[in-house]
């Protein structure tokens, strides 16, 4: 067993498996300390080094490409405080964070890990059901549908369409950027038929803006790893899709469900709000068009 215990966090490896677990010090961010531990298997392993400093040095760890979704929902945006796959070690630990980086690549080597790119997540991403509240709404996922509840402070067009109810079956991907602090961040869940909508994440209704506390807001990427983890792998996705001759269908769509009274009402009520705000000017002609489609489809 090769360990190192700081209080950025632990890195324990058997041979196998690489756990990594956050400090619980509150100088570690909020979203490693929710993401929680993490059992990284050999195999989705490309290399580990030790980057020295002068007061502290770090341990880096890098995987194969397509082996996490955490990666994929995230394309390396995360800040580096946040990111797991990175520890703080003091200076009088250094020759335990090289021998622990020294373990995991003499493992690599005689196990000949391979450093292409897998055909298939290696790691299991956040459990479910996981729910966010973040600075536009409240965004739930229980693994098979993505619910966003919108805030007091949503954009009226947000509220007007109500809440937001995706199946993973009609979802392409999961677009996230997070709020820097200094420019706004979104999460938005492109399904084919608004994929190429060209809505602002303020106005979408298939997208959280995120523009207000940092931390908070980081939390979002929960629910983006969620949602990827269980969408098709990059590399097996076209292979998932067929033509009905209507256009390229994923597999796993969810079968529609005949709406009932009450939704018939919730509908007409929405599209009267709807027709209210463009009259006053608040939706110009293509937002409303936009979202109206967007309520449509959701009933």
């Amino acid at each position: 067993m090769a360990e190192i215990i700081q209080r950025d966090g632990t890195w324990a490896f058997d041979g196998t498996t690489v756990r990594i677990t956050p400090g619980l010090h509150r100088s570690v961010p909020l979203f490693r300390q929710t993401y929680g531990e993490i059992a990284v298997p050999l195999e989705a392993i490309a290399g580990v080094a030790f980057e020295p400093e002068r007061k502290r040095g770090r341990l880096r760890m890098r995987l194969r490409e397509g082996a996490d979704p955490l990666l994929h929902a995230t394309g390396g945006r995360l800040p580096d405080p946040a990111d797991p796959y990175r520890l703080t070690v003091d200076v009088d630990r250094a020759g335990v964070a090289e021998y622990v980086a020294e373990e995991i690549r003499r493992a690599l080597l005689l196990d000949q890990i391979p450093k292409e790119p897998t055909k298939t997540y290696l790691l299991p991403g956040p459990p479910v059901p996981v729910s966010v509240r973040s600075s536009d709404g409240t965004v739930s996922f229980d693994g098979l549908q993505v619910r966003i509840d919108w805030a007091d402070t949503s954009d009226r067009v947000k509220r007007a369409t109500g809440p937001r109810i995706i199946d993973v079956g009609d979802l392409v991907q999961v677009e996230w950027l997070p709020n820097s602090g200094y420019e706004d961040g979104f999460m938005r869940f492109v399904t084919r038929e608004t994929s190429f909508s060209k809505l602002p994440p303020e106005k979408d209704p298939y997208a959280l803006d995120l523009w207000g506390s940092t931390r908070r807001d980081l939390l979002t990427a929960l629910v983006a790893t969620a949602v990827t983890a269980r969408l098709p792998h990059p590399s097996t996705r076209e292979s998932l899709e067929y033509d009905d001759g209507r256009g390229p269908r994923n597999r796993l769509a969810a079968a529609s469900v005949p709406p009932s009274a009450d939704h018939h009402d919730v509908l007409l009520r929405r599209l009267r709000e709807l027709g209210e705000l463009h009259r006053e000017g608040v939706l110009t002609d293509e937002e409303f068009a936009m979202t109206k489609a967007a309520v449509l489809r959701g009933f």
